[in-house]
């Protein structure tokens, strides 16, 4: 989403580079590196906590580092933390070891946790888990330089370049992969990034990893040949995964990457629904296939076929499936709770699912399969976006919504939402005009000129009044569209849903931190 949105904490990418503080560590009973408890602790757990002080330390320090052009003659160094440059190693060592020792005692613990975690499973393991867990081993045992490509042969321009024109280049991609240190792919993905000057939002947990990033084409593209390379992921990856789309850097206002306990928030541990056990994958072919023969049906709605949108309603409001179910909820942690508020509606049913890229009903359907009510649970592989690539004039009509500065994307001529004041066709999106407001709202360019330019009658009366200081702070999240719109909506029958307005805060880290 744009720079100027407030992200809904649940569901957004809201940590910044690696902020241990922010990080997803539910036991806040955490070990006190205090003289006291030191004395109490064993030989073995000493040097676990000493090794697991010394990575957290490395680590955060790694996230700092400023890229640099580097040559064989000059190998200059650079870190930057709140908003001083450091140009030796010895003072960003000494800077974080006096100023942010807190976020380096969380990320401690978390490591200690990681190795408990790593200790219990290793003790189980067949051979075939051994080979699996030295190759998981593998990236660690290397410094975080080491997997990052050689740029040396490019001049720096060129993987900056693009940043503001049609040379640029946005890729949406997900894995799921089991990972033992989150922490440190989070740390990784940091420097390449910022090695390759790509900006964007990456959302890692022990589940996999999520991200949308923007650049040159260059940079995205040696963004690609490095995760197709990486031992982790090169087995679950291919090129086809990567989805791309015309944008670059300019498109994300900074870059962020956390660790969160999902990499899609759908508001259940990962340990209760996996992403191991989702509905069958169709191809857009095949997906197609189904849609056709779905829509060619006389009755749609006595069909034992539903056509789910698992995206938010107001993604589904400028794009979507011809005949789909959309369901009315505001962001997809609502999910299951809609989902159990409707079985009936998936009682003995094929169920045909899409998202944007893919990642959401790879969860989305292991919950639903999970329910044991449904006939079959197929998900188009790819998204919407992998759909539209082949058929741009198919069953998918408006825009493709997506998570960052570009609002949407456009594949075809069709605009199926209208403005929510005069009910003029139209779908482009803009920020609502009122100060801390962080809705979307559909307004045409006519009821611009006349001024309705907020989310709602609460927000336009707010915004017509003159209010300075710390009152105007007051008015977040205090939207008459939000309040009126149920949390979970119920769905008495199987109509053929259209979303409807107005519409509320923008869910910002689902396909694109989306994310995909």
């Amino acid at each position: 989403m744009p720079s100027s949105t407030s992200p809904d904490q649940e569901d957004d990418l809201e940590t910044c580079n690696l902020r241990f503080s922010d990080l997803d560590l539910k036991d806040t009973s955490l070990i006190n590196p205090s003289s006291s408890l030191k004395a109490e602790l064993d030989g073995s757990m000493k040097k676990k906590y000493s090794f697991a002080k010394k990575k957290a330390f490395a680590l955060f320090v790694k996230t700092k580092e400023v890229p640099t052009k580097r040559s064989f003659e000059c190998k200059e160094e650079l870190w930057k933390c709140c908003q001083q440059l450091f140009t030796d190693r010895t003072s960003i060592h000494r800077h974080v070891a006096t100023q942010h020792a807190d976020e380096v005692y969380h990320q401690t613990a978390s490591i200690l946790k990681q190795l408990a975690v790593t200790l219990s499973t290793s003790k189980s393991l067949s051979s075939s888990d051994e080979k699996n867990s030295l190759k998981e081993c593998l990236p660690h045992s290397h410094e975080v330089s080491a997997w990052l490509p050689d740029i040396s042969c490019f001049n720096p321009d060129e993987l900056i370049s693009g940043q503001g024109s049609e040379e640029g280049e946005v890729l949406l991609y997900y894995c799921y992969h089991d990972l033992q240190d989150p922490h440190w792919i989070c740390a990784w993905q940091t420097a390449l990034c910022q090695h390759l000057h790509l900006t964007g939002k990456i959302r890692i947990a022990t589940e996999g990893i999520n991200g949308t990033v923007g650049g040159s084409k260059l940079a995205t593209g040696l963004y690609v040949e490095v995760m197709l390379s990486f031992p982790l992921f090169k087995d679950d990856l291919c090129k086809d995964d990567f989805k791309t789309s015309k944008g670059g850097a300019h498109c994300f206002p900074e870059l962020r990457v956390g660790v969160f306990e999902e990499i899609v928030p759908m508001g259940i541990s990962p340990n209760k629904i996996s992403y191991k056990k989702p509905g069958v994958h169709l191809s857009p072919g095949e997906f197609h296939k189904e849609v056709a023969k779905f829509l060619s049906q006389a009755n749609q709605e006595q069909s034992d076929t539903i056509l789910l949108d698992c995206r938010n309603f107001y993604e589904s409001k400028i794009g979507r499936f011809q005949g789909c179910l959309a369901p009315d909820i505001r962001k997809f942690s609502y999910f299951p709770s809609y989902v159990d508020k409707n079985l009936e509606l998936f009682k003995e049913k094929k169920v045909l699912m899409y998202c944007t890229g893919g990642i959401r009903c790879e969860r989305g359907s292991a919950y639903l399969k999970a329910k044991g009510v449904c006939k079959e649970v197929f998900q188009l592989k790819g998204g919407i976006h992998k759909y539209l690539e082949e058929f741009p004039d198919g069953f998918y009509k408006g825009k493709l919504f997506v998570f960052d500065e570009r609002y949407a994307l456009s594949y075809n001529s069709d605009v199926v939402s209208e403005c929510s004041y005069c009910g003029a066709r139209w779908d482009q999106y803009k920020l609502c005009s009122t100060p801390q407001c962080r809705q979307l709202i559909l307004t045409c360019p006519a009821c611009q000129g006349q001024g309705f330019t907020a989310c709602c009658v609460t927000c336009q009366d707010k915004g017509s009044r003159k209010v300075s200081g710390p009152m105007q702070d007051s008015f977040k999240e205090a939207c008459e569209c939000t309040a009126r719109r149920p949390r979970i909506p119920l769905e008495l029958s199987q109509p053929v849903r259209q979303p409807v307005s107005p519409e509320p805060e923008p869910d910002t880290a689902e396909d694109g931190p989306q994310l995909v």
